[in-house]
């Protein structure tokens, strides 16, 4: 499998994180909504089997790279909201069991420019996202998650416009 699409820094830690009901819902939206890392996940692997296919095999290892990394921020998320009191379920806002996550959120292009560019699009919310996070947060040691996650989407966001440079050449 290959290595996830990451910035060279470790994530923090999510040991000694207390119980905070506001952290939580700050974050929650980052996990499991129709803009969150589970939605990320599933559409970079859609779009990489495509490129994979259609043998655009650079391409398409970059895509599976940043679905790998989109991993590794849904696993931090989770066990932060572990941490924070809640089970990370897979809804917008956990511990509320309702607004199940649902594959219908991943858009489903099949052209290839066209799949890269929704890509873009989720890149950009994602950082407007977690950038907003940072502004509402109070606690440093999840502040600290949060941005070092950004640092990676902002990676992410770099790679795929040198792709979708690559397509329209």
């Amino acid at each position: 499998m290959p290595k996830p699409l990451t910035i060279n820094t470790p994530f923090p830690t999510t040991e000694g994180i207390c119980p905070d009901s506001y952290s939580l819902a700050v974050i929650s939206p980052a996990y499991a909504s129709p803009t969150g890392e589970l939605n990320a996940i599933l559409q970079y692997f859609y779009h990489y089997f495509n490129f994979d296919k259609q043998g655009y095999e650079e391409y398409a290892s970059t895509l599976e790279s940043i679905a790998i990394a989109e991993m590794l921020h849904l696993e931090i998320l989770g066990k932060t909201i572990l941490a924070l009191g809640a089970q990370p379920i897979y809804c917008q806002n956990p511990p509320t069991a309702y607004n199940f996550y649902s594959a219908k959120y991943v858009t489903y292009s099949r052209n290839l420019t066209n799949m890269i560019e929704d890509d873009i699009i989720g890149e950009k919310r994602a950082i407007a996202l977690y950038t907003k996070m940072l502004c509402r947060l109070k606690n440093e040691q999840i502040k600290g998650i949060i941005a070092r996650i950004l640092e990676d989407e902002k990676l992410h966001l770099e790679k795929l416009k040198e792709i979708l440079n690559g397509l329209r050449c």
